[in-house]
């Protein structure tokens, strides 16, 4: 494993054991993106399953644009998920970046999901 993937790996171990001590119980909102996509999920942590997920790759998205690498494809995933979390109850979140920066399609991926419903 390269030195990047170690230092990867940590510091996404060390967020998200922040995350679950400051979350009070929260479900965690889970960001990943490659270089062709973006993915997101509700996870809630205590019973180790997954409350709603969204991605670039599903049919609905693939129809309305032509990638999943852009800003307006982490804006329609956000608020995807944002809709299917809180139609199955979840309204209070906790967002991990998953080491990325806070910039770009992560942010647009939040700020879509905090207009669609979600608080974090």
């Amino acid at each position: 494993m390269s030195k990047l993937k170690v230092t990867n790996a940590r510091r996404k171990q060390r967020v998200r054991l922040s995350l679950r001590r400051s979350g009070g119980g929260r479900p965690r909102l889970s960001v990943f993106r490659s270089s062709k996509h973006i993915y997101a999920q509700v996870i809630d942590d205590l019973k180790g399953e997954t409350l709603a997920s969204a991605s670039s790759l599903e049919k609905t998205m693939r129809e309305g644009g032509k990638t999943g690498a852009n800003i307006d494809a982490a804006k329609a995933v956000g608020k995807l998920l944002a809709e299917r979390a809180v139609k199955n109850g979840v309204t209070e979140v906790v967002f991990d970046r998953g080491g990325y920066l806070y910039h770009g399609r992560v942010k647009a991926l939040a700020d879509a999901a905090r207009e669609s419903g979600l608080s974090f």
